[in-house]
């Protein structure tokens, strides 16, 4: 026992108090089996597959175990992988990259373009890096606000190479600024810069070329991310514009199929949720969700919508879907809702309004005002079993998604980011 010899002269209750301080120091370490290595995780559908979490925190919540300070400004969630943390945050009109040990300890820390900042009063407090950045094989990709994309050694933080997507495809500054986390498939990067000359563009994520650019889908820049699928006979990448839910092949980059998806602010912000030949879709401002189910023709693919509703009108906290039945929240205060993923039928529905992850059985619920909540996922009825408020870290809201990975719950809010051991013990 590390060089301590057992006599019979040491008092059990110290051997017993020792190896108890032993396993306690073993189970409070991150287990780094476990990665999250872009928004929402590695098959972007925001759920973790761990096991052992606590199923009830004490009254003032799970213990902290890191605080990671100087992020600036921004909504960027964490990234994890390779033993290191990785976000984003704005200071002094730059976007910074920033990559942490597990311990919290700053490795280095790279501009990327300038930051964003709306002209309009009303969006001030919007300000701040939006893109988690994506980490794939050693290198780490992130968009700025203002549209620069950079591919950096994820190990030493170096330019790989860099893009200005604003610049090479002709693209209008979106209305709130660039917010997408890339998706790397394969040997491909794929990103909406919305510019005249290409929405979509396929990259080799190696050097930064082009491969295919998709100059057919319209309707200017959305604000969410991007999933790739296996579906009605192609691999495609479904995103969204202001206008349109979409489907491309994501080897030719041809358009495959457009839904009308425009709400009445033109800002479609939840990631598209794909499940056995079907897509769910959610917005905010009035839009709510629907389901379409993916069909084969002889052009391509076609839709078949299977319902419609107002309810979970998602304005940017993200769904999960869970065992047949969604979990998120809608606009302006209507509530977390629970819905039944092939009917739409609302299952529970409970005030608040936040983002949330999903881990061992349980749903995480961040409000947008710092609560933290445990909730249980089942879609009997809604089942509160934790809470704890969440130290503020600067101006705005709660809008940075939380992250479960490692036995370790992630928040971030502005210039702070926190670490909460949620290991059973």
């Amino acid at each position: 026992m590390n060089g301590l010899q057992f006599r019979p002269e040491f008092p059990v209750f110290f051997v017993v108090m020792l190896c108890a301080s032993l396993s306690f120091s073993a189970i409070a370490q991150v287990d780094e089996r476990f990665e999250w290595p872009c928004f929402h995780g590695p098959d972007r559908t925001n759920k973790s597959t761990e096991t052992g979490l606590l199923k009830a925190w004490p009254e003032d919540g799970p213990v902290n175990v890191l605080t990671i300070t100087g992020l600036g400004e921004g909504y960027s969630s964490v990234s994890i992988a390779g033993g290191k943390l990785f976000t984003a945050g704005t200071a002094d009109n730059q976007t910074f990259v920033y990559a942490y040990d597990l311990d919290g300890q700053l490795l280095w820390k790279q501009p990327n373009g300038e930051a964003w900042e709306s002209a309009r009063a009303h969006a001030r407090a919007y300000t701040g890096a939006r893109s988690t950045p994506t980490f794939d094989e050693g290198n780490l990709y992130h968009v700025g606000e203002t549209g620069l994309l950079t591919a950096f050694d994820a190990e030493t933080g170096d330019v790989r190479w860099s893009l200005d997507m604003r610049e090479e495809f002709e693209a209008p500054m979106p209305q709130y600024a660039y917010s997408e986390s890339v998706l790397v498939d394969g040997d491909r990067l794929y990103v909406n810069p919305a510019g005249r000359k290409a929405f979509m563009v396929c990259l080799d994520k190696t050097t930064g070329d082009v491969i295919w650019a998709n100059d057919a889908i319209s309707g200017g820049a959305a604000y969410h991310s991007p999933i790739v699928v296996d579906a009605a006979g192609f691999r495609q990448v479904l995103s969204m514009s202001a206008a349109y839910l979409y489907g491309v092949d994501a080897e030719t980059g041809r358009l495959l199929w457009q839904e009308p998806m425009r709400n009445a602010r033109s800002n479609n912000c939840t990631n598209p949720i794909f499940h056995d030949g079907y897509v769910f879709a959610s917005s905010g401002y009035g839009w709510g969700s629907m389901l379409l189910r993916l069909l084969p023709s002889d052009n391509g693919v076609t839709t078949e919508t299977v319902w419609r509703s107002p309810l979970m009108d998602n304005h940017h906290g993200g769904v999960i879907l869970h065992e047949g039945y969604l979990y998120g929240a809608g606009q302006n205060e209507r509530g977390w809702f629970c819905l039944d993923f092939m009917t739409g039928e609302q299952l529970w529905n409970e005030r608040g309004k936040g983002s949330l992850t999903y881990a061992d059985g349980m749903l995480y619920l961040l409000e947008e005002r710092g609560t933290m909540r445990l909730v249980r996922a089942t879609h009997e009825h809604f089942e509160e079993v934790s809470s704890f408020e969440v130290p503020s870290g600067g101006r705005g809201l709660y809008w940075a998604h939380p992250v479960v990975c490692g036995g370790r719950l992630y928040v971030r809010h502005a210039d702070n980011m926190y670490a909460y051991d949620i290991r059973e013990r």
